[in-house]
């Protein structure tokens, strides 16, 4: 699951996406009302947790504007307003819930956990691509029934491709969700290349075709071969 922290004090962030990180959530952080527009403009996210006061707009804004145009993210607004109208405003902007600061870190996972589990009652647990499953729920992942022993990246990165499949991938958007913002400070992503081929083989190796071209130069596509 991948979440975006709006939050522009920088120790409360770094605790709270530390924290998401050992819970094995992706996490990426912005801490301004603009740079929060770009990623949410560049990446999709499963939850959004969003501060009202940002240094350059108002998280309320930014809600809107994500309503309007229609990103499905859900959101938790991370507040120390605590006041009544401030809770009844962002809820009907769109917000999924409002937690006000402080709070303690495990209460604010059991928050995206229940937000997860409202959100699946209306989706279906199991995405498929051609014989490829995958439950969204248990993590399990299966080509022809097969159950797939993959790695928590590798199942990260498969969802990936069937969520964008017959779309090309290039390796740095494949670092950047699979990684993060980590991504930002490295000279080189070949280590995506590593991910992709253990993949690819355990998918072939368990019986299943090989869906995944690569796009010399730029990146991977996951489609049906011809």
């Amino acid at each position: 699951m991948k979440i975006l922290l709006v939050e522009d004090h920088a120790e409360l962030a770094k605790s709270i996406a530390s924290y998401l990180v050992q819970e094995h959530y992706i996490c990426e952080v912005a801490g301004t009302f603009d740079e929060a527009r770009e990623k949410l403009a560049l990446f999709s996210y499963d939850v959004v947790l969003l501060d009202i006061m940002l240094p350059d707009g108002n998280g309320i804004n930014l809600l809107k504007l994500l309503r309007k145009e229609g990103v499905e993210s859900s959101v938790i607004i991370i507040s120390a307003q605590n006041a009544l109208d401030f809770k009844l405003t962002g809820l009907s902007e769109g917000a999924d819930d409002y937690i006000t600061k402080p709070f303690p870190l495990p209460e604010l996972h059991a928050r995206i956990k229940a937000i997860m589990r409202r959100r699946s009652v209306h989706k279906s647990h199991v995405i498929t691509f051609k014989d490829i499953t995958a439950d969204l729920e248990s993590m399990e992942c299966r080509v022809q029934g097969k159950l797939l022993n993959l790695t928590r990246k590798e199942t990260n990165l498969l969802l990936y491709f069937i969520n964008n499949k017959g779309r090309m991938l290039t390796r740095q958007a494949i670092a950047a969700h699979l990684w993060g913002d980590y991504t930002d400070n490295l000279d080189s992503v070949d280590f995506v290349y590593q991910h992709v081929k253990n993949l690819r083989k355990k998918i072939t190796d368990a019986g299943g075709k090989d869906y995944i071209s690569t796009v010399y130069g730029f990146g991977y596509k996951l489609h049906a071969p011809e």
